[in-house]
């Protein structure tokens, strides 16, 4: 019987068909991972080759210059100077400590800082600021790997410490801050370029390449201010002399032009240089406190409801009253703050001159045909939030502009009537300097609120110049009459103040009104040994051109603060503006 036949093996033909088989599924294999690959994770894997060649830079624009007004030209009083910043996409850097020792010695620094950074995976890091052109340029030359640097525009201040509140800063993230530059920082930084480009293995742009994408940056507009630097310098001056004699913690003025809102001087004291804002140790001297600090404006309120009655014909300039030294409102008795000769026949002249805080408050009762009630109170309330704006925004071109406190005239049972007494001496309630000086250049010029500004011109990158038209916010605060009426009183107080140097009254019209506030505690009530000093006051010719708001912060001089701590400085100011010929006189026969 025969053995079946156990020989397996392939032939040649059979062999030939299995690798081509092979061949065939290995084909197959590929063609579909390339299909994946190629068409279903396109996106994918495109975005991540990008990653590493594709760059994305922001193009900083040109910050805008700022200028003042100096005679009949302009004066720059901020520039920009460009430097330079240091940054790194480590990814790119090899030899860390090499690239560490190298630029150690051309820009100096602290080398641990430059070896920590470098050694921490990021695409872009910033190693140094600031830094100048010959340092970037020896920087370039070492063609390290990951290294780059790009312009940056640093803000300089040729007129020093001049308006540095008023101005603010730029940091070190571009951004403005405090002052003009953090309230028109959008129009001063302008619009950011963009440079998108493919890049070689060491981070190198393609120029060449047609997926790079460059838009151009669009320069800030170029600010012209209302300031006039002569006015700004000697205020700041006569600011640092006054807090001096007063032996002050601070004080703060404004110059404005109440027949448009302009902004002709503003300052505080102390101030700082913005070119070295990073050494300041206390921040709070980067606050413009003429817009950012609401105060107990003290008796230069009485000014204001002296006006809101002649307004509503309760009282008339020539009127007369019995005064009893005192009143006693919710079961607390208001006198006054200096001797007044007691009870007697007292006149609006003397409510002013005097500053009687029985006068203010017998002022608030003709409000209510008599008493303090809530037709009193609703009027006066309507008058310092409608008229005159306190308690609301101006709107001035600066940053962190506060809007101070009117108490509501509602009747809570918590001593209302009391309260809005107070509020007509200037306690119980808050404003800014600024809204001072707005709300009392309205009183003054017939009585149109014009919003204050600081923005004279403004002129953007294509040169194209637009010229600020004065704002007016509200008409007829009060009838042009008791613009009349105040002036004439208020001429009449400084007449019979003293003044080192004398006015010349003939040819100028001045007049003014003190103030002294006691300065309120933190948890209620006031310290009796600490006051505030204010003076609201005018100075023109045939017609008021300037109006002048001083503050001073916690004088230490004997005497009332009004009169002893911010006259003094009124007086510096308005004999400044008629000296240097800035106040048209009187014209003849007036």
């Amino acid at each position: 019987m025969a053995l079946p036949n156990t020989n397996t093996s392939i032939s040649p033909s059979q062999r030939i068909r299995i690798w081509y088989a092979f061949l065939i599924l290995v084909v197959i294999i590929f063609s579909v991972r390339l299909f994946y690959i190629q068409i279903i994770r396109y996106d994918f894997y495109k975005k991540a080759a990008l990653n590493d060649q594709l760059k994305q830079y922001e193009i900083i624009p040109t910050r805008g210059l700022i200028e003042i007004h100096n005679g009949d030209s302009l004066l720059p009083i901020v520039l920009n100077q460009e430097l330079y910043t240091l940054f790194a996409d480590t990814y790119y850097i090899k030899n860390v400590d090499q690239v560490v020792t190298k630029i150690t010695s051309i820009i100096g620094g602290d080398s641990n800082s430059y070896t920590t950074k470098m050694n921490t995976k990021k695409h872009y890091i910033v190693l140094a600021n600031k830094i100048s052109a010959s340092q970037k340029a020896q920087i370039l030359a070492l063609k390290f790997p990951g290294l780059g640097v790009t312009p940056v525009d640093y803000r300089v201040y040729p007129q020093g410490n001049m308006a540095s509140q008023l101005l603010g800063f730029v940091n070190n993230d571009g951004k403005g801050v405090y002052g003009i530059e953090q309230a028109l920082n959008t129009e001063l930084k302008g619009v950011s370029g963009q440079l998108r480009a493919i890049t070689d293995v060491n981070g190198i742009p393609l120029a060449a390449s047609r997926d790079n994408i460059d838009i151009a940056p669009k320069a800030g507009d170029n600010l012209v201010l209302t300031i006039d630097v002569a006015m700004q310098q000697q205020m700041e001056t006569i600011l640092a002399a006054g807090v001096a004699h007063a032996k002050a913690s601070g004080a703060s003025a404004i110059i404005i032009d109440p027949r448009n809102g302009a902004i002709k001087a503003m300052a505080n004291y102390p101030s700082y240089d913005p070119s070295q804002y990073g050494s300041v140790t206390d921040s709070s001297v980067f606050q413009n406190s003429t817009v950012s600090q609401p105060i107990e404006i003290g008796s230069i309120m009485k000014v204001f409801v002296t006006s809101a009655a002649l307004d509503q014909g309760v009282i008339q300039p020539d009127t007369n009253y019995y005064d009893p030294a005192s009143w006693t409102v919710d079961r607390v008795k208001i006198s006054n703050v200096e001797q007044d000769g007691g009870a007697g026949n007292r006149s609006i002249f003397d409510i002013l001159n005097l500053s009687l805080n029985t006068g203010a408050t017998w002022m608030l009762m003709q409000l209510g045909n008599g008493q303090i009630n809530d037709k009193a109170r609703n009027t006066w309330n309507d008058y310092m939030i409608n008229h005159y704006l306190f308690g609301k925004d101006t709107g001035i071109e600066q940053g962190y502009e506060a809007s101070g406190y009117v108490p509501s005239p509602k009747d809570t049972g918590a001593a209302i009537n009391l309260t809005y007494a107070n509020t007509t001496f200037g306690q119980a309630m808050t404003a800014t300097p600024i809204q001072i000086a707005a709300a009392f250049s309205a009183v003054v010029n017939g009585g149109t609120y014009y919003q204050p500004h600081l923005i004279d011109e403004t002129i953007t990158s294509t040169g194209k110049v637009s010229t600020f038209v004065p704002k007016v916010v509200k008409s007829s605060i009060i009838k042009p009459k008791v613009t009349q009426d105040i002036i004439s009183l208020m001429e009449h107080v400084v007449q019979t103040h003293f003044f080192t140097p004398s006015f010349d009254t003939n040819a100028y019209s001045i007049g003014g009104k003190t103030g002294t506030a006691q300065v309120a505690q933190p948890g209620g009530g006031y310290y009796d040994n600490q006051y505030n000093g204010t003076y609201l006051g005018f100075v023109g010719g045939d017609k008021i051109q300037y109006v002048i708001v001083v503050f001073v912060k916690h004088p230490t001089i004997s005497g009332f603060a009004g009169v002893a701590s911010a006259q003094p400085i009124f007086s510096d100011l308005a004999h400044m503006l008629i000296n240097n010929s800035y106040v048209i006189p009187k014209s003849a026969g007036h």
